[in-house]
């Protein structure tokens, strides 16, 4: 695509920080407008999700044309040390505001102080923090919200009736436990059901995650529906389901797409899909950020939007654009 081909040529008119990217468009003064250097730090690198939301934040950048984009993640998601140390070198830097998406909701409010309190304003993202009193505005997904969806749907296709098992993430993820949160509070009002399991949790390892599904299939014999609240939880429990051929039988919903999810919901392996939309969500981050610094007035909760993508609707123009969102191409 030409907004591809765009981001690509942008970035070879850069030089970033070290072990970074730096994504935008040429360092000159761009006709006298402010060059602001924007740090933008995911909670990881290795999953698609943050390739969309890099491509939206890019996108940002190549809009505004003022904006350089610093890209730089650990590539483990429960690195929250590393983590910590992004964006205390980003700090150090000076850069002109940072996007984070938090790998935890408590270790990072004292980071974000520290920012501020160093005249660098916080733009939160996907995942929130515990105190948001520091941080100029939260861009996300309502969680709870999407949460609430999985369980309802999840709920109806097992006719108000049978057990289910939830697959939790790591502790201190905002985002996940929001969705937990809500998917529990619905699938209880879903008629007469039984949670079978609702404590275990996986990392963002999938191999570790099939493993452990495969334990609580076997020990929960006769399961009627299961959730998971991200990509490589779901990754997991697709191959749990298909190896201890479950797959189609026990109803599963998913929290976040990937190509073998997409396969899934189409071979009805995959009984509904809650969607996110991280290009818009890495797109608003930056462009939210750079009217901050502008002088302009923002919204302290930016929402952007949950879907649910289920067999009878995947094919349409919305949800297929959700389900492969655009990825940020090196």
């Amino acid at each position: 695509m030409w907004i591809r081909r765009a981001l690509l040529l942008s970035l070879a008119l850069f030089v970033g920080c070290s072990g970074s990217d730096s994504d935008g468009d040429s360092a000159s003064d761009n006709g006298g407008a402010k060059k602001y250097r924007i740090a933008v730090i995911p909670k990881g690198t290795s999953h698609d999700f943050w390739k969309s939301v890099h491509f939206g934040a890019a996108k940002a950048a190549k809009e505004l044309g003022n904006v350089e984009i610093i890209w730089q993640g650990t590539a483990d998601e429960k690195d929250k040390e590393g983590q910590i140390k992004i964006v205390d070198t980003f700090i150090g830097q000076k850069v002109d505001g940072i996007c984070l998406a938090p790998i935890d909701r408590d270790a990072f409010v004292p980071v974000v102080s520290r920012a501020k309190q160093r005249g660098i304003p916080t733009v939160i993202y996907d995942s929130g923090l515990s105190d948001l009193s520091s941080v100029v505005s939260y861009v996300a997904t309502d969680n709870l919200n999407g949460g609430r969806m999985a369980g309802a749907h999840l709920g109806k296709l097992m006719e108000g009736k049978g057990g289910v098992i939830m697959l939790r993430y790591q502790a201190g993820s905002e985002s996940t436990e929001a969705r937990e949160a809500g998917f529990l509070e619905a699938i209880r009002k879903a008629g007469d059901i039984k949670v079978l399991s609702e404590s275990q949790r996986v990392d963002s390892n999938a191999d570790v995650a099939m493993k452990i599904s495969e334990s609580l299939l076997r020990e929960h014999k006769g399961v009627g529906g299961v959730f998971t609240v991200c990509e490589p939880n779901n990754k997991g429990m697709l191959s749990a389901l298909e190896n201890e051929k479950l797959d189609g039988k026990v109803k599963f919903v998913a929290f976040d797409s990937d190509p073998r999810i997409i396969k899934g919901l189409r071979d009805g392996q995959v009984h509904g899909v809650v969607l996110q939309d991280p290009v818009q969500m890495g797109y608003l981050a930056v462009k939210t950020m750079v009217a901050h610094l502008e002088g302009k007035t923002v919204e302290k909760r930016i929402p952007t939007g949950e879907k649910l993508a289920t067999a009878e609707n995947l094919d349409d123009p919305e949800m297929k654009r959700l389900l492969a969102p655009e990825q940020f191409e090196d």
